[in-house]
Formats: C-alpha cells, sequence, structure tokens
C-alpha cells in the first residue's frame, strides 16, 4: 500500500444477510484491501462477532498495526433497516432476525474507540456518489440503486437528508400504478414492484406463459420459475425481441417515477446504480427524452442522469463516506 504522510482513512463496513464485506477507504474514496465475511442472522452476539472479524481481515490485510503513522479516523456502517441513524440502533431488519434494538454503533466503537456512523444503503451509497462519485460535481444530489429492490437516497449540499425521523427517501416504494401488484412492503404498485430485478424477471415470465416465444427460455433451462432479471439483460443483448419489450416497459416505468422526483426535489443530477442500471443504460436517452411527458418542470432535460461511479463496492464507500457528514 502506497502511504503519504498526513494520509487519513476509513473504514467501510456493508452488513447484509448473508455476508459482511469491509474495506479500506482513502480520504479521496478509493478502496484499497477488502475483506468479506459470513453474516449471523438470527443470533445478536454472532452477528456483532461478524461484523468485527470483517473489519479485524482489513486491518490485518493493510498492516495497519506495523503502520502505526496511517491513522483511521472512523467506521461508518451500512446496516439494514429499519435503523436510527442518529443514535445508531438497528431496529428491527427482516433480515437480521438476531438484532432488534441492537445498538450497533456503540458496539463497534466501544471495541475501536473510534467515531461511528450506522445507515442504511440507500442513504450511504448516495453519500458515497455525492462526495466522490459521479455527483461530485453536484449540489444536490438524487441516487437509486436498483438490484433486488430499490434503495434511494437524498443528498443536499453533501448531507443526507433523513427527514423527521430517519426514515425518509424511500423513494422505492413511490407507488406509480395504485393498480398494480403489491409490493412486499404491502403497498400497491411501488417503483420497487415494478422495476426491480424480480419485477423484469416477473414480468418476462408472465408473457412467455401466456404464449410469448423467447431465448430467456433457453437460458433458464426450460423453467419459467428460474428467469432472473439477468437473463434478460443477456437475451436483450443478443436481440431477443420479448427482452427488449420487457426492459422498455421498464424504462416507461423509470420514466413515470422520476418524473416525480424531479418535480418534488428538481436534483442537479439523478444518479442510477445497481445490476438492473447497467441493463437499462441503453434506455437513459429514452427514459431522458420522456421525462417532459411525466413532468410539470420544464426543465427536466436539464438534469443529468448518468451511471453510479461504485458498483458491488457501493456499500463499502458508503458506509466510509457516512464518517465525512454530520446526521441531520
Amino acid at each position: 500500500m502506497t502511504q503519504t504522510a498526513g494520509d487519513e482513512y476509513l473504514i467501510g463496513v456493508d452488513i447484509g444477510g448473508t455476508k459482511v464485506a469491509a474495506g479500506l477507504v482513502t480520504a479521496a474514496g478509493g478502496i484499497t484491501h477488502q475483506a468479506r465475511t459470513p453474516m449471523v442472522a438470527n443470533d445478536a452476539i454472532a452477528g456483532l462477532a461478524a461484523v468485527i472479524s470483517s473489519i479485524d481481515s482489513v486491518r490485518a490485510a493493510a498492516k495497519l498495526e506495523a503502520e502505526l503513522d496511517i491513522p483511521i479516523s472512523g467506521i461508518g456502517i451500512c446496516a439494514p433497516g429499519p435503523l436510527d441513524p442518529r443514535t445508531g440502533i438497528v431496529i428491527n431488519p427482516p433480515n437480521l432476525p438476531g438484532w432488534r434494538n441492537f445498538p450497533l454503533a456503540s458496539e463497534i466503537s466501544k471495541t475501536y474507540r473510534l467515531p461511528v456512523r450506522v445507515d442504511n444503503d440507500g442513504n450511504a451509497a448516495a453519500l458515497a456518489e455525492a462526495l466522490w462519485g459521479a455527483g461530485r460535481d453536484y449540489r444536490n444530489v438524487f441516487c437509486a440503486t436498483i438490484g433486488t429492490g430499490i434503495g434511494t437516497g437524498i443528498v443536499f449540499d453533501r448531507h443526507i437528508y433523513h427527514g423527521r425521523t430517519g426514515a425518509a427517501a424511500e423513494g422505492g416504494h413511490m407507488t406509480i400504478d395504485y393498480r398494480g401488484p403489491r409490493c412486499g412492503c404491502g403497498k400497491f404498485g411501488c417503483i420497487e414492484v415494478l422495476a426491480s430485478g424480480p419485477s423484469i424477471a416477473r414480468r418476462a415470465s408472465e408473457k412467455i406463459a401466456a404464449g410469448r416465444s423467447s431465448a430467456i427460455m433457453e437460458q433458464a433451462g426450460g423453467r419459467l420459475d428460474r428467469i432472473t432479471g439477468e437473463m434478460v439483460g443477456r437475451a436483450y443483448g443478443s436481440g431477443d425481441l420479448l427482452a427488449k419489450e420487457v426492459l422498455q416497459e421498464t424504462a416507461l416505468f423509470l420514466t413515470v417515477w422520476l418524473g416525480n422526483i424531479v418535480d418534488l426535489l428538481e436534483p442537479d443530477v439523478m444518479i442510477i446504480g445497481g445490476g438492473v442500471a447497467c441493463m437499462l443504460q441503453p434506455f437513459f436517452e429514452e427514459i431522458r427524452n420522456g421525462l417532459p411527458s411525466w413532468c410539470v418542470n420544464s426543465h427536466c432535460q436539464e438534469i443529468p442522469l448518468v451511471t453510479a461511479h461504485y458498483g458491488a463496492d457501493a456499500g463499502i464507500a458508503g458506509g466510509a463516506a457516512l464518517c465525512r457528514s454530520p446526521v441531520t
């Protein structure tokens, strides 16, 4: 690891239901070392031990114990919500049933005697993009991560907008079709249930079940229940017409949604990340061109729509970014 006198580092941690990923992050947002540890979801103490193990692995890999002149100024953690970003307490995460009102920030701070910040992945990813990524040249940033679900974050002047209780920016659960399918959150027609990876797979499966032919079935071994969003993306890349139709529908859903975002927030930039964003990049121009039909704001096409800088490392970079912005 190349170092310069005065360099300062952060540790970013990304907690999921099955793994913990941690990384050493520079002051400029670069990730120099990473480690992964299996997560224990149903036991609070074992889960905490997994987080500590991942942090220790990063420290060991970077030989921080021997290079004492490299200061670590803080640890930031992306954790499943609901949580309280002001206290660092994880309240009641569905995919980590062992943690209930768990004081994650204070436990990690006690172990390492460092400041610790905790927030959800959507907020953290948005902050990383605002500080170091695709939003670094903009003042007000809206960021969406589209994958298995849709997480969003709003950053004003390098500060995450948390709302009154810390529960703001659940943009993935904005309804755009009240007659649409029921989302996992209980609402109908959320953008998440219409444009996430599993939603893309579901709509492709429904079309094929109705009698349409597609190369997607060959990828899925002839099984409708094995179709994934990634398969739809690959089929589109090879010219499959059904896959193209599904992705065009997805682009329309996102256009309607982003039109609402523009009318509500008028951000300086809209950043799209996650696995589905890569699939939809060929449709970004189509989305931008469609915005005037779904926006009151006559300046909607002046807002850049760009791909996120951080890919699979968004959680690590996002965790570290939390240490760079106070909770408001």
